[in-house]
């Protein structure tokens, strides 16, 4: 394996984290912790942001500088002492509260998570095409790596800019020029260095929220860590668990899990042998659940795991905000304004889960103990407005945090106008917002598989909080009230088939009224009605869209943004019981009143922490050992080496054409679709295959008309247009072929297996073709434009 260059990434992220840490301390500087673990994120936006916008003229050493010097001036700003400096003194300011033992354990936490997802890319790091986005992923890589100027040409679709989400890959490819790592070293490099930052803000957030509620930081953030990085959801312990008892009651339990889910009786019956890492993830019918470790183990440098750093910074920023008081005016709307900045970012890596950085930033503010119109107004002329009626303060405090939340949210709407107005406003294939009929909702088991384990954790944080309020406090009657309306919704969830209802609905409701009414409101209860907000949402309407069937993608875009909110959520949630029950003299249960027994609420929830730490590890258990032992070729970081072992007679010509042909030159390949209006394609497994080119998914070289994905980019019309045109360039008449070949500014034509399987025969001798190179089964052409006229 490549561990020089797994050292030389290593020094840059310790960089990135020594220049970041005078920003986030002052960000955080109100959070246990001072924010030490979200350090690595704000570095990122800090030096992404202004990369993006110099790109949008020039892409390259210009832009990096321009990332890097606005990196540097910002840490200055913010962390050395400038009246010193002004005298040729470098110390830093007195005022600078670093937490070194805080830094010290996230460090610690960020070297193990990465590393640990070193070591599983190095197992299997190949950018095959099947079961994922790895043809897309790398080929954006690639795609910056030869771009001038942002967005990149689209290398399936030559000639027109990218339209999909970026600038995950942007981030990428800034680190692969800050350590000179090759972009195949690069992506599996890339993706253990965003699992470790996942994993360090899920230990960040974990931490500040158990020290801010009186319980262990340390262990509530490796909880956090734990149930962020490593855990799964319960479908993998609850197949296993029939195989614990008797004979006669294994296959009645094993038919119920099976009605439940994707696996067969047999499968649940046959125990580990028949275990596979990507059952988990396809749990609810119809949908992708994806979990942060199934993610990482399946290999995608994908949008929807690269922006969960910055979903948890912007939850980071929100507790922050929550913690500063009212008269703190300036501090708070500089926690607004900086999220504003993350919001913008997100949109560019991830554009599904911009709205949650501010729907997390709405439920903070309008959970928060300082009243958010005092962003916008003195605090006495809000006095004179409102008076001291409670119906029109709160109308002001819902009023007033709409108003802040989309002056911010129309801001990063703004600052991301350069994405929003090429990617998004150019369109592709039709979408459509539409309602969930009762046969597409989730059932009540497949939810419970998907989201029991936090549920479950959820109940007793609530039960705690119920419990902890006094008999004469007005919240405890009516979150009672609101507990006996629960049996309603039971009833009417079974009876129009709508689970969350029952399940996910009460998280909310409850939640929402402890929040409002509690004299001690807590931020991990916000992460819980964040979380417990998008799984609501998607069980009412889904975006229609071309890029999977029904509800499927918006599950999967969304199911990772509930995982890590309640994930770390539940971190410091767990932490809380199990401290309780280290520190308690005396667990006998109180006398029974209408209060829940606290002494019984810690009793179970000591036991609950073990039995959903084990359970949630059975699948990372197997899959781990699964993914060790599996047969490998070699251990090493590049991600394009099985094209060399699995594919001989191709990998040649695909190394020369990325090591020999610089720039974005057009290559007419075959398409990326079996279809055909005039040819017989031959091939098979097209999308999501080898066969689906290679060529330019690995080169980044873009082609005419590369895979069907471009459908949903562009339209089908657009599309199939190429498609026709690229048939035509390959069999059509000289006249035809030299029109074309002019009008799409081909400068190579790619004749290989692909190539010949959906055109047979193809005659290549002409004056305009000259062979450049040949190796294997693959002949690459030069076209010669003097003669093509």
């Amino acid at each position: 394996m490549e561990y020089a260059l797994v050292v030389r990434w290593l020094v840059l992220f310790a960089a990135l984290w020594a220049v970041g840490l005078p920003l986030s301390t002052r960000l955080f500087r109100r959070l246990p912790g001072h924010g030490a673990g979200l350090t690595l994120p704000v570095s990122l936006v800090v030096l992404t942001l202004p990369v993006y916008y110099v790109g949008q003229f020039t892409f390259g050493p210009a832009a990096l500088a321009a990332g890097v010097g606005t990196f540097l001036v910002a840490s200055a700003l913010t962390g050395l002492d400038l009246p010193a400096l002004r005298h040729g003194e470098v110390q830093l300011a007195a005022d600078l509260d670093i937490d070194r033992r805080a830094v010290a354990e996230a460090a610690a936490v960020f070297l193990v998570a990465f590393l640990f997802a070193v070591a599983l890319r190095a197992l299997d790091p190949a950018v095959h095409a099947s079961g994922g986005e790895k043809f897309l992923d790398f080929g954006l890589l690639q795609s910056l790596a030869r771009a001038s100027v942002l967005p990149p040409e689209d290398m399936w679709f030559a000639g027109e800019p990218v339209r999909y989400y970026y600038g995950g890959h942007l981030v990428s490819i800034l680190l692969a020029w800050l350590t000179g790592t090759e972009p195949e070293f690069a992506y599996n490099l890339a993706l253990a260095g965003f699992f470790g930052f996942l994993v360090t803000a899920a230990f960040e957030l974990g931490r500040g929220l158990s020290r801010a509620a009186g319980s262990h930081g340390k262990f509530g953030g490796l909880l956090a860590a734990f149930f962020v990085g490593f855990a799964s959801n319960l479908v993998t312990a609850v197949r296993f668990a029939p195989l614990a008892l008797p004979d006669s009651m294994q296959r009645p339990i094993a038919q119920a899990i099976a009605e439940r889910s994707q696996y067969s009786v047999s499968e649940v019956l046959s125990g580990a042998s028949q275990f596979s890492y990507w059952d988990a993830s396809r749990v609810v019918p119809g949908t992708i659940n994806e979990f942060p470790l199934f993610a990482w183990l399946n290999g995608d440098l994908h949008a929807h795991m690269m922006g969960t750093p910055f979903l948890l910074l912007a939850a980071g920023l929100t507790f922050a905000y929550f913690r500063t008081p009212e008269d703190a005016v300036g501090e708070r709307r500089l926690l607004v304004g900086v999220t504003t900045l993350v919001g913008a970012l997100q949109v560019v890596v991830d554009t599904w889960s911009f709205p949650s950085v501010f729907g997390v930033l709405f439920l903070g503010l309008v959970f928060a103990p300082a009243r958010p119109s005092t962003l916008l107004l003195s605090r006495d002329r809000l006095r004179a407005l409102v008076g001291d009626n409670a119906v029109a303060s709160e109308v002001a405090r819902i009023l007033g945090t709409v108003l802040v939340v989309g002056l911010a949210g129309g801001a990063a709407v703004a600052l991301a106008s350069p994405f929003l107005l090429g990617a998004v406003a150019g369109g592709g294939s039709e979408r459509t917002i539409e309602i969930l009929t009762p046969t597409q909702r989730s059932g009540f088991g497949s939810l419970l598989l998907v989201h029991g384990a936090f549920i479950t954790a959820f109940v007793l944080h609530y039960a705690r909080r119920l419990g902890s309020q006094q008999e004469n406090d007005p919240s405890r009657a009516q979150i009672l009230a609101v507990l006996g309306g629960l049996v309603t919704l039971t009833v009417v969830a079974a009876v129009h088939s709508f689970a969350a209802l029952a399940l996910v609905v009460p998280l909310v409701l409850v939640g929402w009224i402890l929040l409002r009414l509690s004299d001690d409101p807590r931020f991990e209860t916000v992460l819980v009605v964040a979380g417990a907000g998008l799984v609501t949402l998607v069980e009412l309407i889904f975006v229609n869209e071309q890029a999977g069937p029904g509800r499927m993608n918006t599950v999967f875009k969304t199911y990772m943004q509930v995982w890590v909110l309640w994930g770390s959520a539940t971190g410091a949630i767990l932490a809380r019981f199990a401290g309780d029950a280290v520190q308690a003299s005396d667990l006998s249960l109180p006398k029974v009143d209408f209060r829940i027994p606290a002494g019984a609420i810690r009793v179970v929830g000591v036991v609950v922490v073990v039995l959903l730490v084990a359970s949630t590890s059975v699948y990372g258990g197997l899959a781990i050992g699964k993914h060790t032992n599996s047969p490998r070729q070699d251990t090493t970081l590049d991600a394009t080496a099985f094209a060399e072992w699995r594919h001989p007679n191709e990998s040649a010509a695909i190394t020369w054409l990325d090591e020999s042909v610089d720039g974005n030159p057009t290559m007419l390949a075959a398409p990326g679709t079996t279809w055909s209006a005039t040819v017989n394609d031959k091939r098979e497994g097209v999308m999501y295959g080898w066969r689906g080119n290679p060529e330019s998914s690995l080169t980044g070289v873009p082609t005419v008309a590369g895979w069907a994905h471009e459908v949903g980019y562009r339209g089908p019309e657009a599309y199939y247009d190429r498609v026709r045109d690229v048939d035509q360039m390959y069999v059509g008449n000289e006249s035809t072929q030299k029109e074309l070949i002019a009008e799409y500014d081909v400068q190579y034509v790619w004749v290989g297996p692909g190539e010949r399987a959906r055109y047979g025969e193809i005659h290549t001798d002409v004056a305009w073709l000259t062979p450049v190179h040949r190796s294997g089964s693959v002949v690459v052409y030069e076209v010669e434009e003097a003669r093509l006229r």
